[in-house]
């Protein structure tokens, strides 16, 4: 029983570096940082409202996910300052979840579990759906990869290649909407951020192109998966902060081998 749930919790884990290892390359790039945590504070609302509509949490967390994404972005285009809008949505959405919460009894208990993770709980259901939507994510990404790169670049550049610098952008908030939405039960609407951001900036570290870089934090994940699993068992700690902890570490050392080499 004991090799069974940590089966399943390892493989959740390394199913979701499938997407946070590219997308969080962007992330990066693209300093979306606080685009990422604004979408992951909305999940708690969309976990209340899975609650109290009887929806199936994943569902309920992508369309709160990707109804913020989408609403940022749109409100960016519009000359709003980025930073400012994104911490009005992000504190706003994440207080109104908690608030909503707290009228529905039997999502108290279990709140900590979607705000900091609870991979050891996750069941073979959770495993497949993890899977298949990181498995998603990587193809989309994997479909505009040239497209997104160029539009990181330069947008100017982009437009003169016949790309639609928002419409790349919009494949990027797809993308970091469904990721949200598969994590939510692993590492917590409070930890996504740092899962998707510490792999990449350790990669980056190290890495001497996007591919690789994407590669490398992909790998990087999964490894602090591992890790965090392994110290979670070892010490009795949270699971979620376990890992995220793990990719801290491993991005100190990928610090200290680039001043090094």
């Amino acid at each position: 029983m004991l090799d069974d749930f940590l089966m399943r919790a390892g493989l959740a884990g390394i199913g979701l570096t499938l997407a946070t290892g590219p997308l969080g390359s962007f992330v990066v790039w693209r300093r979306m940082a606080y685009f990422g945590d604004a979408t992951a504070h909305a999940a708690i609302l969309g976990v209340a409202l899975s609650f109290g509509f009887g929806l199936s949490v994943y569902v309920g967390t992508l369309a709160v996910a990707l109804a913020m994404a989408v609403t940022v972005a749109i409100l960016s285009g519009r000359g709003h300052a980025m930073d400012t809008m994104l911490g009005v949505l992000a504190h706003a959405a994440l207080a109104f979840g908690l608030v909503a919460a707290s009228f529905i009894s039997g999502l108290r208990v279990d709140l900590s579990a979607y705000l900091f993770g609870d991979i050891l709980a996750v069941s073979r259901a959770d495993v497949g759906i993890i899977w298949a939507g990181s498995a998603l994510v990587a193809l989309l990404l994997a479909w505009r990869w040239q497209g997104l790169l160029t539009a990181t670049v330069n947008e100017e550049l982009a437009q003169a290649s016949g790309l639609n610098p928002r419409a790349e952008q919009l494949v990027l908030t797809l993308a970091l909407a469904l990721t949200v939405a598969v994590a939510i039960k692993i590492v917590g609407a409070l930890l996504i951020s740092a899962l998707l951001i510490l792999p990449a900036a350790a990669a980056r570290q190290l890495a001497r192109g996007p591919e690789v870089m994407a590669l490398g934090a992909t790998a990087v994940g999964s490894l602090s998966v591992l890790a965090g699993l392994a110290a979670s068992l070892r010490w009795d700690a949270p699971a979620g902060p376990s890992i995220v902890a793990a990719a801290a570490v491993l991005f100190a050392v990928s610090l200290l081998v680039r001043r090094r080499s």
